[in-house]
């Protein structure tokens, strides 16, 4: 069995920079107007599409303005609300115990720390690290499907590496002040240009 050979460090970032140029002004797709409603969209985007969680958003925002509001509000009525998106039933759990958590011991406000974000239901590492990245500007790199897609079809990582080990490789290689326009770009990149269809050499989508 061959061993799997990998860029290095110069490589890849040769590789990552190629995308960030390709989408210059990369930034979420994702329908938001405060640090609250950006972790509850986050926390609605698991296994689904923005697109999907962008049309819930509007109504969604009006109807549970703040942590409080969702807090209080029977879990029919935020069924009701994200029905329309995968899994929205447990969803609709995380939301508001999420919501409870932060009433009670955040004072209605989103933390800023990463181990306090992934200790909420429902709030996993990427889900916590968009937080950090998009609503407080902290530099973070979220591995959804299309960051770990891209990262190995270009073998920045072996094709076994988990999540948390496509970030930290992904860190290594990159300063933190491109961290957070990288991982938009790369998101970018795989949903539009490199789609998961795509079977060619990765190369040929890098203009």
């Amino acid at each position: 069995m061959t061993k799997e050979k990998l860029l290095n460090d110069k490589e890849a970032r040769a590789v990552l920079r190629k995308i960030n140029q390709m989408y210059p002004d990369a930034k979420s797709e994702l329908v938001w107007d405060n640090k609250f409603h950006l972790l509850c969209a986050v926390l609605m985007s698991a296994q689904t599409t923005d697109k999907m969680v962008n049309r819930v958003m509007p109504k969604f925002i009006a109807d549970f303005p703040d942590s409080k509001a969702l807090a209080q509000a029977p879990i029919k009525e935020i069924e009701t609300d994200i029905s329309k998106i995968g899994l929205y039933h447990s969803k609709a759990k995380h939301l508001k115990k999420t919501a409870e958590i932060l009433v009670e011991k955040y004072d209605g406000q989103i933390p800023a720390d990463k181990k306090l974000l992934v200790s909420l239901p429902g709030v996993g590492e990427k889900t916590a690290n968009v937080v950090l990245a998009d609503g407080f500007g902290i530099p973070a790199i979220a591995v959804d499907t299309h960051v770990a897609r891209i990262s190995k079809s270009f073998h920045i990582v072996k094709q076994t590496a988990k999540p948390h080990e496509i970030e930290q490789r992904l860190e290594e290689v990159l300063p933190k002040d491109e961290w957070i326009h990288t991982h938009h770009a790369m998101i970018l990149f795989g949903r539009y240009s490199m789609t998961a269809r795509d079977k060619e050499d990765p190369y040929s989508y890098l203009k």
